[in-house]
């Protein structure tokens, strides 16, 4: 008996031995890729996200806002004025179930949705109005406005130029509308931009819209139970992710059509009954935020880092011109392909101007940033806002939920995992078409892509692979370049389809189905 257990506390203290050791590996490995990562990756990361000379204001932002504002204007604010037939195209008024195509107009909207709506809904608004004040909301809500523009223009393109293969499946996106649509106006260079995008894509699936994500849903869900190891999130993550994609679209847009409206009205809801709560504060807050955009009410940057800010925000969290939602909308199911471009533009609205807008609103309405009572202006300690509790990013927002009701952060924290699970499950349907553009078609080969995929998830709630993610940021940022740039040479073709469906519209060709 006395060496039974001698061996279970040998086997035992081993055990532990191991443990350690393992943990002390797994730290050296992170902290080798970290060093490999940033050594070879760092100057791609530092070109995407580089300043304009003497300003803290990223180029590749810019790039965006003056793609979407090119985009409102060539098309003449068609943001508005198909605001409401895009509501009735959600609905399904003019659908016709015999179109080729995988899903419906609302099952495309959502899955998109899926891909946008998540962290940086909630922490990076965080980020931006405790460094722009509440004037960064005036400029986030304008970008997200405009961004519409962008949107609509890509996811156009996506469904014309999409394949449409005998098993009733689509492949669409920026990677075969920079092919045929270049070819198509006999322009030069469409196929190597579309290889360019592909990559781009892929390595942003894998990294931003993957490991990022398992890795902030991990420390999330620690958060509230207690630290354990990021692996077995991982696990769980990748179990649950692999059982909805490995049924394709179809499934993915079952899930997402379910999870991305729950998850979006508990959202504001919660933010909602804060307001009402603050009913009071709410003239104040809108004051502030109008204020603050023209003044910078004595934040750090003034009204030049309230601009930055919002529109920083709006760009990385709509990614408008980033072409990754095209992917998304190509799926759907119509002859028409301006319908799901107007479709798509309500993806930012939801996103920046409806959401985002909430997060901010919330942040600013409960109190959270000081303000000096002798002159009125918030306090900047730091290049930010001081706030209470000396909390920023997601733990601002959690403290401006958790200030209304005890109970909110809770509700925050399965947000946030909703949102990382629906992002993950998006964006490997956009990693995954990118992979079969450049490797074909084939169940075996999507099959492989679905299995790294989710080993990735793995990876990326039990690492700390700080680089990694900088380096997969930067390589979505670095699809909206080549898709931005394809979109300018295509965007006639848009406005040629966008004068036929409105004048077919006007005249009554074009009827509702319901």
């Amino acid at each position: 008996m006395k060496t039974i257990k001698g061996w279970i506390s040998t086997a035992g203290a081993l055990l532990a031995l191991a443990l350690t050791s393992s943990a002390a590996q797994a730290a050296s490995v992170d902290e080798t890729v970290n060093e490999i990562f940033a050594m070879s990756t760092g100057w791609f990361v530092s070109l995407i996200f580089s300043p304009f000379p003497g300003t803290s204001f990223p180029w590749i932002v810019g790039w965006l806002v003056v793609a979407a504002t090119i985009f409102t204007l060539y098309f003449a604010f068609i943001q508005f004025r198909g605001f409401s037939h895009a509501i009735s195209l959600v609905k399904g008024d003019y659908s016709d179930p015999n179109d080729a195509g995988e899903v419906s107009h609302f099952q495309a909207l959502a899955t998109a949705l899926s891909g946008t709506v998540g962290l940086g809904n909630i922490a990076g608004v965080a980020v931006a109005v405790g460094i722009g004040g509440p004037g960064a909301t005036f400029w986030m809500i304008l970008a997200g406005l405009m961004g519409m523009a962008s949107k609509f223009t890509e996811c156009t393109l996506g469904v014309k130029y999409r394949n449409e293969y005998a098993d009733g499946t689509v492949s669409g996106g920026p990677m075969y509308y920079l092919t045929k649509g270049f070819a198509e106006r006999g322009i030069p260079g469409g196929r190597i931009l579309a290889v360019l995008f592909a990559i781009f894509c892929i390595l942003g699936a894998l990294g931003g819209g993957n490991m990022f994500q398992a890795n902030q849903a991990h420390q999330q869900i620690a958060g509230i139970v207690g630290d354990f190891p990021g692996w077995i999130t991982g696990i769980v993550f990748a179990g649950v992710v692999f059982a909805v994609i490995v049924g394709g679209l179809k499934s993915i847009a079952r899930v997402t059509e379910k999870v991305v409206p729950f998850m979006g009205i508990m959202y504001v809801a919660a933010a909602i009954v804060i307001l009402a709560v603050n009913y009071d504060k709410i003239g104040w807050a809108v004051g502030q935020i109008f204020d603050g955009a023209f003044t910078g009410l004595g934040v750090a940057g003034g009204f030049v880092g309230a601009l930055i800010q919002g529109f920083k925000r709006a760009a990385f969290s709509n990614e408008a011109g980033v072409g990754s939602a095209a992917i998304a909308h190509s799926a759907v199911r119509t002859k028409e392909p301006i319908t799901e471009g107007l479709v798509s533009l309500l993806e930012p609205f939801i996103d920046t101007v409806v959401i985002c807008t909430m997060t901010a609103l919330v942040i600013i309405i409960t109190g959270q940033m000081m303000i000096d009572p002798a002159t009125g202006n918030y306090i900047v300690e730091g290049g930010k806002i001081a706030t209470v509790g000396g909390v920023s990013g997601v733990g601002l927002t959690s403290a401006a939920f958790e200030s209304a009701i005890s109970w909110f952060p809770y509700v925050l924290a399965l947000a946030v995992i909703l949102f990382a699970f629906s992002t993950m499950i998006s964006w490997s349907y956009y990693g995954l078409k990118a992979w079969t553009y450049l490797f074909g078609e084939g169940k075996s080969k999507e099959v492989v892509f679905k299995v790294i995929f989710c080993v990735f998830v793995i990876i990326g709630a039990a690492a700390n692979l700080g680089p990694v993610i900088d380096f997969s940021d930067a390589a979505i940022f670095a699809m909206a370049v080549v898709n931005i740039i394809g979109l300018y040479f295509l965007m006639p073709i848009v406005k040629r389809e966008l004068q036929s469906y409105m004048s077919r519209l006007d005249s009554g060709e074009i009827k509702k189905f319901k």
